[in-house]
């Protein structure tokens, strides 16, 4: 199989799908990877590295695409990138359809393959390749709240931390999933007051036990959510539907009653933000102001830092795409009823059931 390696084109993110080992791997097997120049640089990976492990290193993003039987992203394809796809070709990334009608369209209409990485599912119910980039973004999450309470950026000059006899802030966490639970490590490594929420009772008590009574732990109900969200410094919105769009938990009245220079980071905004007064932003320009509230909406947090971002994902990856190009399309899904469940567009058939709900289109099953 013929596998390409783009460039991501997204403001600011410069992870890259693969690692000179990944390639190692794929060559070995017989494939052939093409990598489009500086494609690594972002993450630290030259070139030369790639060349070294058997890559074929291409000049722009119209080669590698024309080349690839099988194109390997990080993020979901943009506008620029459409016209680059060609009929039944493999996507294989984040693609976040439930949230973007515009790309779901368009890889219909081009008769995409598309998986997911993100509704790859365990039985179990775990998402094996949504799972180190949920805690990038989790951990970084508090790093940044913490700069969006600097009054430079808007916010009401509040150290997370305190000082010895100065309170440490207030920070509540919606949703104890992956990202929750990485996001509250961080804010109580630095002595933060951390609330959690979540409507799951079993993942409360494991939340307390991990965390021994150094958290809160709350049923996110509408009284409980409304009282932490005001009295918090910080709020972390880490809600997650695999495969759906984020519920508009964190309501416009719930942001315009907190304290004036407070913050919201929203993880879940790559699905569509689980506050009503998010929208995406980019690492170059992070964060606005409602209400006096800071929001800090980045719908690629983990392409912060690259370099951690990139191994951390690729090490999950490379697996998959292993079966793929060794077994191909059919013979991996017949065999990994994980990766199977990652598939969202198939030759013109919407085949993921939240993203057909978001949308009112037909989902169809295909049979491998």
């Amino acid at each position: 199989m013929k596998i390409g390696i783009p460039k991501e084109i997204k403001t600011e993110e410069r992870r890259v799908s693969l690692t000179p080992a990944g390639v190692a791997a794929l060559v070995e097997g017989g494939h052939k990877v093409y990598v489009e120049k500086d494609a690594g640089k972002g993450s630290g990976i030259a070139d030369k590295e790639f060349v070294k492990t058997g890559a074929v290193i291409l000049d722009t993003a119209d080669e590698i695409w024309s080349h690839a039987d099988m194109v390997v992203k990080v993020k979901e394809p943009l506008e620029p990138e459409f016209k680059r796809m060609k009929e039944g070709q493999i996507l294989f990334t984040y693609l976040h359809l439930a949230a973007d009608e515009n790309l779901t369209k368009n890889l219909l209409g081009r008769k995409i393959v598309g998986i997911a990485y993100e509704t790859i599912q365990l039985d179990n119910g775990s998402l094996p390749l949504l799972a180190p980039m949920s805690a990038v973004a989790g951990r970084l999450s508090v790093q940044m709240g913490c700069a969006c309470l600097e009054t430079k950026n808007g916010g009401k000059g509040l150290l997370l931390s305190g000082v010895p006899g100065v309170a440490p802030a207030r920070v509540t966490i919606v949703g104890g999933g992956i990202s929750g639970i990485n996001a509250a490590h961080v804010a109580i490594g630095m002595g933060a007051r951390v609330t959690i929420l979540d409507i799951n009772q079993e993942r409360l008590r494991y939340l307390d036990h991990i965390f021994y009574s150094q958290a809160v732990t709350l049923m996110s109900n509408q009284v409980n959510l409304e009282r932490s969200i005001l009295s918090a410094d910080l709020v972390i919105g880490a809600v997650l539907i695999p495969g759906a769009r984020a519920p508009k938990l964190i309501k416009r009245e719930h942001i315009a009653g907190m304290e004036p220079g407070s913050a919201l980071v929203d993880i879940a905004i790559d699905q569509g933000g689980c506050a009503e007064t998010s929208k995406p932003t980019t690492h170059d320009n992070p964060i606005y102001i409602v209400d006096d509230i800071v929001h800090y909406c980045v719908a690629n947090m983990p392409g912060a830092v690259p370099r951690t971002s990139t191994y951390a994902l690729t090490n999950v990856t490379l697996p998959y795409v292993l079966d793929l190009a060794n077994k191909g399309l059919k013979k991996a899904f017949q065999e990994d009823r994980a990766l199977a469940r990652g598939l969202n567009v198939y030759n013109g058939k919407l085949t993921c059931m939240e993203v057909a709900n978001a949308f009112g289109i037909k989902c169809e099953e295909v049979k491998f």
